[in-house]
């Protein structure tokens, strides 16, 4: 079963993490509330679904630095920073490595909610992409030999015919062999076959 989303909150001052997590709270959010980074990470793993909302200035590390130890684990949700007015630049370094935004305190209640519902959505549509990829992936799998040799002339665009000769088989058999592809990869045609395709790690890998 898919992990509930959550909004997991780091912020070392108790009265805004009190009040946060309360604004969450009240608006039907799940909301695991931490005061220091090494706590999040304790908390955290790969395949933790939801946001983060980070303070940039942070006991042990800053907000850059847990950034990276996020990434460096596998975790990739998006993140929100919430920032005093010295801590702009930071904030916006951090956004440029990959921070989705971020919040100069005092900041609106209905502005953090209208983040945060942004950052689970783009999560949630993260997770199913990864999703479908898999299944592709899997999918490849199935294919034989044949079949795979078949598809790697369809994502070069070659004509039925041209297969035929360079597999020394009839155009029948490459008819043939084309419909299972397209049935075993859940493609109604050939166009929706290869946009699948090239989104797999398993593609790169045979560019390599």
């Amino acid at each position: 079963m898919a992990e509930q989303a959550r909004v997991y909150l780091v912020d070392d001052d108790d009265d805004v993490r009190d009040a946060v997590s309360f604004l969450l709270r009240s608006e039907g959010l799940a909301v695991d509330a931490f005061a220091t980074p090494d706590a999040l990470l304790a908390a955290v793993a790969p395949d933790s679904a939801g946001c983060l909302v980070l303070d940039v200035r942070l006991p042990g590390m800053d907000g850059l630095e847990l950034q990276g130890a996020l990434r460096a684990r596998g975790v990739h949700m998006p993140i929100i920073f919430i920032t005093g007015h010295g801590d702009i630049p930071m904030a916006v370094r951090a956004v440029n490595a990959g921070a989705m935004d971020f919040l100069e305190k005092p900041f609106r209640d209905q502005h953090l909610l209208n983040q945060i519902h942004k950052a689970l959505a783009a999560d949630a549509a993260a997770r199913n992409e990864d999703a479908r990829r898999l299944d592709v992936e899997r999918r490849l799998q199935s294919l034989t030999p044949r079949e795979r040799e078949v598809m790697e002339r369809m994502l070069e665009g070659k004509l039925n015919k041209v297969i035929a000769w360079e597999l020394d088989v009839s155009i029948r058999t490459v008819e043939v062999h084309r419909a299972r592809v397209l049935e075993k990869l859940n493609a109604r045609n050939s166009s929706e076959m290869v946009r699948a395709v090239l989104s797999t790690e398993a593609y790169r890998s045979w560019l390599l």
